[in-house]
């Protein structure tokens, strides 16, 4: 079966070896996302000796057998793994995410890999001054744009056209064409609301997790509201 023979070269170059007895359950040719809306396709076995499939039917999930197809449906039923106890990863909002979370009630972690450049520009010194220096810009604006008279207008359109120029080069820093995948000037993107509707958790790399604990809880954070601004900072 060459969905195997594709992931047994990969896992092997990326982990080793004994790359399976890092997984209770190993599932391929899953098709998503067949594997979560049909129910009627059974778990077969992978005979790796004689590299073909088995008819024999699967009552019982076991470690370090090789299991093709099958429903999500099957995998709960044969584990338990239910809702909240699993935490599923996936790189698309849509097709590896929306389903578990929407249908199924699992916890989801998705891996974006611009996130790599995109702290490393929020982290940069001269992003952090701009970026400070555009929120206190739009304060005195808001502020002052009531007062009347004609040296007050010409300081505030200044400010104004700074604050613009400033927009506009705090988006291209992160990429020229389109700014940053997250942040459109200081709304968040389409994609980023999707993200935040079906990811729990969300990081550059799976391997970021090794710097915590098995056992380590992520709490929320309290996002501001318009609203709560003057309570919260002023």
């Amino acid at each position: 079966m060459l969905f195997f023979l594709i992931s047994d070269i990969g896992m092997k170059f990326l982990v080793g070896d004994d790359w399976k007895d890092y997984f209770d359950v190993v599932i391929v040719q899953a098709r998503k996302p067949k594997f979560f809306t049909e129910e009627s396709r059974p778990l077969r076995i992978y005979d790796e000796i004689n590299k073909t499939q088995l008819w024999d039917r699967v009552t019982k999930l076991e470690k370090g057998v090789i299991y093709l197809e099958g429903t999500v449906k099957q995998l709960q039923d044969m584990t338990g793994w239910q809702g909240h106890q699993v935490l599923y990863f996936g790189d698309h909002p849509y097709s590896d995410l929306a389903d578990v979370t929407l249908e199924h009630g699992w916890r989801t972690g998705a891996i974006i890999k611009e996130l790599t450049h995109e702290i490393a520009t929020l982290n940069n010194p001269k992003f952090k001054e701009n970026a400070n220096w555009l929120q206190m810009l739009t304060g005195l604006i808001e502020e002052h744009q009531d007062y009347e008279g004609p040296d007050v207008q010409t300081i505030l359109n200044e400010w104004i056209e700074e604050r613009d120029e400033l927009r506009n080069e705090i988006k291209r820093v992160f990429n020229k064409q389109f700014g940053s995948v997250f942040r459109t000037y200081h709304n968040p993107t389409y994609f980023s609301r999707r993200l935040f509707r079906f990811a729990d958790i969300y990081m550059s790399s799976i391997t970021n997790l090794l710097e915590y604990s098995t056992s380590h809880t992520f709490y929320p954070r309290r996002g501001v509201m318009p609203h709560e601004y003057t309570s919260y900072f002023v």
